[in-house]
């Protein structure tokens, strides 16, 4: 049992290896699928080592090796591939999306080495990028069309790497006790998230990722 969260963990670098296997190969839907994997790996692996109460400097590392394959590596290449399936994009173009897989690592060395970030993240989680980038191709609504475009996806790209880099404070989804007065942030955010789920179905994924921003940028505002 004590190998089981770095077991989870190799199951999440498996996903990410995958994924871009297939975005090599042409096919972007698998990857966005093998991305939301990796997520749940990602999530049960760190849920396990604290069930087990197992904690190890490898299982640390490891994580973070997995996480900029599965989470930075990956949607980077989903992007570069998005920008140069289009004709009218120049010639060096989709490699601006070299910068998600950097500033991915970035993040997640800074995650490894700040211990202020238990209760909130400082920074775009890099799974939560992961899964905005992959999910875009399923926003299939004439209001989204601007956003499928060189420049749409490079403006996209840009942000998303700049907020993985920023001080930007964000909330955890860790959930010390499940009263509302201390939660009230996450039931909301989950609450809207499901009914966002319901009606959209997978167009909702993205929408749900600018939802977690908006709301991590109100509560600091508000709570100033």
């Amino acid at each position: 049992m004590k190998h089981l969260p770095n077991a989870l963990t190799c199951c999440n670098l498996i996903c990410g290896v995958l994924g871009i296997i297939f975005l090599w190969e042409g096919d972007h839907v698998p990857a966005a699928y093998f991305v939301w994997a990796a997520c749940l790996f990602d999530f049960f692996d760190g849920f396990a080592a604290r069930l087990l109460k197992i904690s190890s400097p490898i299982g640390k590392e490891l994580d973070s090796l997995a996480d900029l394959i599965s989470f930075g590596a990956l949607p980077a290449l989903f992007i570069y591939k998005l920008l140069a399936s289009y004709e009218t994009t120049p010639p060096y173009l989709p490699y601006i999306a070299i910068l998600i897989v950097v500033c991915s690592a970035i993040r997640l060395a800074v995650f490894n080495i700040d211990e202020t970030q238990s209760d909130s993240f400082r920074g775009l989680p890099t799974p939560a990028n992961a899964l905005f980038l992959t999910s875009l191709p399923f926003l299939q609504f004439q209001a989204f069309d601007a956003l499928f475009t060189p420049l749409g996806l490079t403006i996209i790209t840009v942000l998303f790497s700049i907020l993985l880099v920023s001080r930007f404070e964000l909330f955890a989804l860790k959930f010390k006790d499940f009263t509302w007065g201390q939660n009230k942030l996450r039931f909301t955010f989950l609450l809207i998230s499901v009914l966002l789920f319901v009606v959209l179905h997978l167009a909702a994924l993205p929408l749900i990722i600018i939802l977690y921003i908006a709301l991590s940028l109100g509560h600091r505002v508000f709570s100033k």
